[in-house]
C-alpha cells in the first residue's frame, strides 16, 4: 500500500581454489540501508536507551585510556539514572514471560525449526532465570558506592570533575589501564543480566516485525494503527545514499513522519517535497 496514509491490523505482523573470479569482476556488496527506529511506548524507549547505553559502557571500556574510562563511567552513571526511576528488572521478566508464551505456541505447528525454537525457548528461560536470580538489591552495589556518587554530583556541574573538583577520580584514571578496564567490569558485570535480557527481547521484537514498501506523498507519512494488536517499534529503511532522513511522532495508536533533506550542520534539514520510496517495518 502506497500513499500518504496507511493502517496495519494485528493479523500482518509477523575455500579458496584456481578457480575463484577474479576479485576485480566480482561485484561489490550492496550497502546496508540506513535504518531509523521509533520506540510507540515508553518501556520499549526505555529498554532501547538501556541497550544503547550499555554498548557505549563495552566500548568505552575497551580503550586503554583515562578519556575512555571516563566516557564508560558516564555512560554507566547515565544507566544507574534510568534504572532507579523505576522496576525495570520487573518489567524485563514479565517481556521475557510474555515471548516465552508466544514461542510455546509454536512447538505443535507443521513446518517450524524445532531445533531452533528449542534453542530460543532455552536461551530465553535462562535469561529469565538469571535476571529473576539477582534479587530485589541487585543494583545496592553501585547505589551505595561512594566513589561513583561522588562522580554523579560533580558531573551535573560543566566541567565538574576535573582533576581539582575530583583527585580521587583523577587517581584512578591514572592507574594502569588493564587495574581500570578490570574494576569497571566488575561494575558492569552487575547490570549484564538485564542488558543481555533486553538485547534479546529487542532482537525477537524486531524479528517479529513484518515489512512493507511505502511512498510518502511529498515527503509525510501518516500510518495508524489497531487499538487491539498495538506494535512496540516502528523501523524505516532508506538506501544508505539517501540525503533524507525521517522525523517521527505519535504513539502505539497513530504515528505521523515527514522526511528532510540534510543540508548540512551549517544549515537547517528542509522538509523535502518529494515522493519519497521506504520501506516500513512494524514490529510487535
Amino acid at each position: 500500500m502506497t500513499g500518504s496514509a496507511g493502517a496495519f491490523t494485528g493479523g500482518e505482523r509477523l575455500k579458496h581454489n584456481s578457480c575463484m573470479p577474479d576479485p576485480a569482476t566480482v561485484p561489490e556488496a550492496a550497502p546496508e540501508p540506513s535504518i531509523f527506529e521509533q520506540p510507540l511506548n515508553e518501556r520499549m524507549r526505555t529498554f532501547l536507551r538501556l541497550d544503547f547505553l550499555y554498548s557505549q559502557a563495552v566500548y568505552h571500556n575497551e580503550k586503554p585510556s583515562p578519556w575512555g574510562s571516563r566516557a564508560a563511567v558516564g555512560s554507566l552513571l547515565d544507566m544507574l539514572a534510568i534504572l532507579t526511576r523505576g522496576d525495570i528488572r520487573s518489567d524485563v521478566v514479565r517481556e521475557l514471560e510474555r515471548h516465552l508464551a508466544l514461542l510455546n505456541e509454536f512447538q505443535d505447528r507443521q513446518g517450524i525449526d524445532a531445533t531452533r525454537l528449542r534453542a530460543l525457548l532455552a536461551n530465553l528461560a535462562r535469561l529469565r532465570a538469571q535476571l529473576s536470580g539477582v534479587g530485589g538489591a541487585w543494583l545496592q552495589p553501585l547505589k551505595d558506592s561512594e566513589f561513583l556518587a561522588s562522580i554523579k554530583q560533580r558531573s551535573a556541574i560543566p566541567g565538574g570533575t576535573c582533576e581539582f573538583d575530583l583527585p580521587d577520580y583523577f587517581f584512578w584514571l591514572n592507574q594502569p589501564a588493564q587495574a581500570r578496564i578490570e574494576a569497571f567490569a566488575r561494575w558492569l558485570a552487575l547490570l549484564r543480566p538485564l542488558c543481555d535480557a533486553i538485547a534479546e527481547l529487542l532482537w525477537l521484537t524486531r524479528q517479529n516485525g513484518r515489512a512493507r514498501d511505502q511512498v510518502a506523498a511529498g515527503g509525510v507519512f501518516n500510518v495508524t494503527f489497531e487499538r487491539d494488536a498495538p506494535f512496540q517499534l516502528l523501523r524505516i529503511c532508506l538506501p544508505a545514499d539517501s540525503p533524507l532522513y525521517p522525523e517521527i511522532s505519535g504513539s502505539h495508536y497513530r504515528c505521523s513522519m515527514r522526511f528532510l533533506q540534510w543540508n548540512g550542520i551549517e544549515q537547517r534539514a528542509t522538509q523535502t517535497d518529494a515522493q519519497v520510496a521506504f520501506r516500513l517495518v512494524c514490529c510487535s
